[in-house]
């Protein structure tokens, strides 16, 4: 593989350097969470808004407990998807190992144990939380290549990690758990029927969405406009489909209809697509149940539409 090894990676995070690193969900651009610094470098390399948070990612459930404060609830689901691409949003524990700029202020974190095992080599080598948000310039297609991580924020890593391509391709799910029901406050690849099956039925969000991150409007955007529900493409568009004889089979998210294949092919197709300098994409409808539901808020927030 292309990049650097864990070791070296963990090094340029001890000094407080940012690292482009491979998760199962998207590549990160990472920086020690501890440090107010090293995260102010996130968001210069990211032009990504300050009130956003960002997710502390370990090596274990019990660094996660080191840092926020976990019911059973948050145990049981911690069980059930770690290492996996899950996020738990839960009251901070200890302020020192995320700092007030990554949690933006808030007292809640957001945690994970990602499933990429050279993720978790890096955290390991490194021995403390990172933080890691998509490793675009902010607002655009998250990058599921090292060679398209390297091209967004490159520039700015002290060191680069190739894991290969993502397997998963959207970010993580994001739930929390404050004390009342859970609440799903972003959908991913843990589908919200495989999370009520651990913790019972989930409540509606209910003006927590500023906890997590991955909620402004307009996210995940192409420079071409996105349409979305697209039957067909009009003149000058690009037309990603979905499922049987949709289109160009070239351009197809999923010929055969897999909401998995979708869900990983998704950004990367985006980019591709934008390349070619179209009038627009065009997006055929996708269906909005199980991973379904994390593809179209992604594409909703493509779209400029609040998911």
């Amino acid at each position: 593989m292309k990049g650097d090894t864990p070791e070296i990676a963990a090094e340029a995070l001890k000094s407080g350097r940012l690292v482009l690193l491979p998760t199962e969900t998207v590549y990160g651009l990472a920086a020690d969470a501890s440090s107010p610094q090293a995260v102010a470098r996130i968001f210069e390399a990211k032009g990504r808004p300050r009130f956003n948070p960002l997710i502390a990612h370990v090596a274990s459930a019990l660094e996660a407990e080191a840092i926020a404060i976990f019911d059973n609830r948050a145990r049981a689901m911690a069980e059930a998807f770690w290492p996996g691409p899950l996020t738990i949003v839960a009251p901070v524990r200890d302020t020192g190992r995320v700092c007030d700029l990554a949690r933006a202020g808030l007292d809640t974190v957001a945690v994970r144990v990602p499933g990429h095992s050279r993720a978790r080599a890096v955290i390991s080598a490194f021995g403390g939380a990172v933080v890691a948000p998509s490793a675009n310039r902010s607002g655009r297609p998250s990058p599921t290549t090292f060679d398209d991580a390297m091209e967004e924020t490159g520039h700015a890593a002290g060191a680069a990690v190739d894991g290969g391509p993502c397997a998963v391709g959207v970010e993580s799910t994001v739930v929390s758990v404050l004390g009342g029901e859970v609440a799903l406050l972003r959908p991913g690849s843990v589908t919200r029927d495989e999370i009520e099956a651990v913790v019972g039925e989930l409540a509606p969000e209910v003006g927590e969405g500023h906890r997590s991150p991955g909620r402004m409007a307009l996210h995940y955007a192409p420079d071409a406009p996105v349409r979305i529900n697209a039957e067909r493409e009009n003149e000058g568009e690009i037309l990603l489909g979905f499922g049987p004889d949709k289109g160009d089979p070239r351009w197809s998210l999923s010929p055969t209809g897999d909401l998995r294949e979708a869900a990983a092919n998704l950004f990367r197709m985006l980019r591709e697509a934008d390349r070619t300098r179209p009038a627009g994409i065009a997006i055929s409808p996708v269906p909005a149940e199980g991973l379904g539901e994390a593809i179209n808020d992604r594409l909703r927030r493509a779209a400029g539409f609040v998911g």
